[in-house]
């Protein structure tokens, strides 16, 4: 009787999440270390809040934010652009891919929403409802 080659089960992961998150936040941690090295006092208050990477590799949008808000965002957008050869080529250098995406650099929107209704709520706090003895408002 010949015995057939056993099938060998597939090794379980070891990674609890996603490639593509592992790849955002490597690409993350890469970049944000390489704008502290280049010295751009445009950069200085720069934070690189997130990184969405295309399935393909072919782009990654960096999401920034900065302390001085939406009127700096040009004058940061024209420095990432200068620098963003110099970012690119960290990233392969760092990251173990076969593709490095181009990279596209944007305002975090998200955190400047929140950052305006947090600033509405505390200009306008809400008038406290008081409770009636028979629970009524």
């Amino acid at each position: 009787m010949s015995k057939q080659p056993r099938k060998r089960a597939s090794a379980p992961s070891q990674h609890r999440y996603p490639r593509e998150a592992r790849l955002n936040q490597s690409l993350r941690q890469v970049i944000a270390e390489e704008l502290t090295a280049i010295d751009d006092e445009k950069l200085d208050l720069v934070t690189i809040t997130s990184i969405d990477v295309d399935a393909e590799m072919n782009r990654a949008i960096v999401f920034f934010d900065s302390l001085r808000g939406e009127q700096g965002d040009a004058e940061i957008l024209a420095a990432l652009a200068h620098h963003r050869v110099r970012l690119q080529g960290s990233v392969a250098r760092q990251i173990r891919s076969k593709k490095t995406p181009i990279l596209e650099f944007r305002p975090d929107q998200v955190i400047r929403a929140a950052e305006r209704i947090e600033k509405i709520l505390r200009d306008n706090p809400s008038p406290a409802v008081h409770v009636e003895a028979n629970g009524e408002a």
